[in-house]
């Protein structure tokens, strides 16, 4: 089948998949076609900006010595780090105004402060935080962040990721776990060690997911990253970005292109399979 793009000489492509992206394909190709090929713009939503807040004030707790990780020197720290992530990105300004600067902290301040709940900073020395991970696997870069991973004195690994929704019900645990598995195989193949742990912090309802990986679990999810990874070379190859509604749709920024609502998607761009299948043209690495 002929291309959709241009014959025009395009530069070398570099197979590479984060969690998210991975993600994005599977929950709709359209949309991860949107957001990697056509490269719409999406705006800040306040769910996933407080995460983002939420995120760096947990990160940076970390670098100050153990006796000083208390609730009120995190709830210090809420302030500064979102003026920070607003000058960084001046968009996520339109979400909070001054007036409203005191109910944006204290509802960060709700999640951080349920944390401490659950676990105590005063006893962890992680060994890495924001820790970017890369392996390939049979020409296929896998990279992502972690946001944190412990080391135990025998030198057991756990890979642990914060997020600040609700936890999953056991029908869409698997999902959740796909990224931390995910991870571990990154993990596997670099360091030919298999993580003891993978543990989901669920800050929206207060609930920690564990589970310990197998060898046969990794195997599994290289072979769906794999696989996954035929189907978006394929859909990349076809210009075939079929769109899969669902409940979600309600919360994407592109409904009004998709055709699944009766919309028209924009013209594929040149190069189009080169941004589908490579990060470093797309600038699909994002912190996952």
């Amino acid at each position: 089948m002929t291309s959709p793009v241009s014959e025009t000489a395009a530069p070398p492509r570099r197979a590479a998949l984060s969690p998210s992206r991975a993600g994005d394909f599977m929950q709709c190709p359209l949309l991860y076609r949107f957001r990697v090929v056509d490269r719409l713009p999406e705006a800040p939503s306040p769910a996933a900006s407080r995460g983002t807040l939420v995120h760096a004030v947990l990160e940076r707790l970390f670098d100050l010595p153990a006796g000083q990780r208390d609730p009120q020197t995190a709830r210090e720290l809420i302030e500064p780090q979102w003026r920070r992530l607003v000058q960084e990105n001046p968009d996520l300004g339109d979400l909070v105004d001054e007036d409203d600067l005191a109910d944006w902290v204290a509802d960060a301040f709700r999640l951080v402060q349920r944390w401490f709940e659950m676990e105590d900073p005063t006893r962890l020395e992680p060994a890495a935080r924001e820790l970017y991970v890369e392996a390939d696997v049979d020409g296929l870069t896998l990279r992502g962040y972690v946001d944190r991973l412990d080391v135990a004195p025998g030198g057991q690994v756990r890979v642990v990721d914060y997020k600040t929704g609700r936890s999953p019900s056991e029908l869409f645990e698997g999902k959740a776990l796909f990224q931390m598995k995910f991870y571990a195989l990154v993990w596997w193949r670099t360091r030919g060690v298999i993580p003891a742990m993978l543990q989901l912090v669920y800050l929206g309802n207060g609930e920690i997911i564990r589970y310990e990986p197998s060898e046969w679990d990794l195997l599994a999810t290289e072979r769906k990253v794999k696989a996954l990874w035929q189907a978006i070379e394929r859909a990349a190859t076809t210009g075939d970005w079929r769109p899969r509604p669902s409940r979600l749709c309600d919360w994407c920024d592109h409904k009004a292109l998709c055709p699944a609502w009766g919309g028209t998607p924009p013209p594929l761009p040149d190069y189009s399979i080169e941004r589908a299948t490579d990060p470093e043209i797309t600038g699909a690495i994002d912190p996952d």
